[in-house]
């Protein structure tokens, strides 16, 4: 009788405190459901994608784009097979973006609207690795992994198709050009078919990370970058009489030294930035002074502003030391063929930082998410972020039992294609959870709704 009256009195207060506060209520009971959800989500998607039937989907799209590597805007097979599958899966999509680019919808078709992106292009690397599968065309190379995030999206949107009644809003399938050099993200960004998005992710497989595991990092991952090139013009002439002469190549030496110091003399040794000269041309005879000489290279850095700087330092250097030499420089920042992007850092938001280690916890283990170290790399990931939130992340394929594998940009590079089921759970993951996590905010706002009826 007693445990009666207790029992009454508190559905009594539990009543009187729903009248006077349903908001409250109904907002913890919905955090509940949704936070359980939430944390089944990762390693359910992971167990579907690892199906035999979808691994096997995901490795014959891959090794397809593989056989036939295109370079940056020219990605016309590699587009049309994306688009295939997407036309099998049942999911719409923009065509052409960027020359060779796609934009993918799969969910409500209303807000919120976050992205997952891959990258189509090849790397102009001849392949020297002998396999079945190896490139069809020669001195193209899917050296960087950029097959594999196709076949990792595409995994997703699988996962994402056979799982609509999860998603609280629209997934948007990013499918870019040219992320070598040509910039393909910004290009995506102008055609405005990204404006309504929220939030962005992306991957890199990375060649020496265990399978299984994941690193990233809040804030600035990868640098920003920036390419030049400079002529500096002097006087050709017999080597035999320089003083009738003005050499080129004396001032080209001065030059390259001389930008050494912009990092080691200017720059704030805990900014760290890098300036590298790579490319030196000049001569065809040991006994020539020749008219010029060409050189150019790549800068660094993790902030805007010492990008800026060092653009504005490289020319002034290159141009003054010329003079010191009675030579004339031009010095360009870009490629009469293609641009050559001024890159911004990739800056991983923190919010969504947060995200990735709850995502990555709950499918791989709290263990195998790894804190890393920012890379002088750039990527044009970059470009999103800067329109709005997104993050960035790197994804290991080394098995232990197997031989090392070799870095990207390689002739020698390869997959590991066990990686695959991972990158496509992940994606997929991390845009159903933020979808429901955003749904769930707005719920506290639904609650008040109902109050007033």
């Amino acid at each position: 009788m007693k445990t009666s009256m207790i029992f009454s009195k508190l559905v009594s207060f539990v009543l009187i405190l729903q009248l006077h506060n349903p908001t409250v209520v109904l907002s913890s009971s919905s955090s509940l459901s949704s936070s359980n959800g939430l944390t089944e989500i990762p390693k359910k998607f992971l167990d579907f994608a690892k199906r035999k039937e979808v691994v096997d989907w995901m490795v014959r799209i891959r090794r397809k784009i593989h056989e036939n590597p295109e370079l940056g805007y020219e990605e016309f097979e590699t587009s049309k097979l994306i688009r295939l599958e997407l036309d099998k899966l049942g999911i719409p999509y923009k065509y052409p973006v960027s020359v060779t680019g796609i934009v993918g919808f799969v969910g409500t078709g209303e807000p919120p609207f976050v992205a997952i992106r891959a990258d189509m292009d090849a790397l102009p690397i001849q392949e020297t690795v002998d396999w079945e599968h190896k490139s069809k065309n020669p001195g193209k190379m899917h050296a960087c992994g950029h097959d594999a995030h196709v076949s990792m999206v595409l995994g997703a949107a699988k996962i994402l198709k056979q799982h609509l009644q999860e998603l609280k809003g629209t997934v948007v399938l990013v499918f870019q050009p040219a992320e070598e050099g040509g910039g393909g993200a910004k290009k995506m960004l102008d055609a405005g078919v990204l404006d309504n998005v929220d939030a962005i992710f992306g991957l890199h497989v990375v060649h020496n990370a265990p399978i299984g595991t994941v690193a990233s990092k809040p804030g600035p991952l990868l640098a920003g970058s920036g390419l030049f090139d400079a002529v500096i013009s002097g006087k050709g002439g017999h080597a035999a009489i320089p003083q009738h002469s003005i050499d080129p190549i004396l001032a080209a030496s001065n030059i390259v030294v001389s930008l050494q110091h912009l990092v080691s003399r200017e720059a704030d040794p805990l900014d760290s930035q890098v300036v590298t000269v790579a490319k030196f041309q000049g001569g065809g005879a040991f006994n020539v002074i020749p008219d010029s000489v060409t050189i150019g290279g790549t800068f660094r850095a993790f902030s805007k502003a010492s990008l800026i700087q060092l653009k504005k330092r490289i020319e002034e250097v290159i141009k003054g030391q010329a003079a010191v030499q009675r030579c004339s420089a031009t010095v360009d920042f870009y490629n009469t063929k293609k641009p050559m992007l001024f890159f911004p850092p990739t800056v991983n938001d923190k919010d969504l930082h947060e995200h990735f280690l709850k995502v990555a916890g709950d499918m791989l283990g709290n263990d195998k998410v790894k804190d890393m170290k920012p890379v002088m790399g750039s990527e044009d990931f970059a470009f999103y972020q800067e329109a709005f939130p997104g993050y960035f992340f790197f994804i290991g394929m080394q098995d232990e039992n197997s031989p090392k594998l070799s870095s990207v940009h390689n002739p020698n590079f390869t997959i590991n294609e066990d990686v695959l089921p991972y990158g496509a759970a992940l994606h997929a993951s991390l845009a159903t959870t933020y979808l429901l996590e955003a749904e769930s905010k707005l719920r506290p706002t639904e609650g008040n709704l109902h109050d007033e009826l």
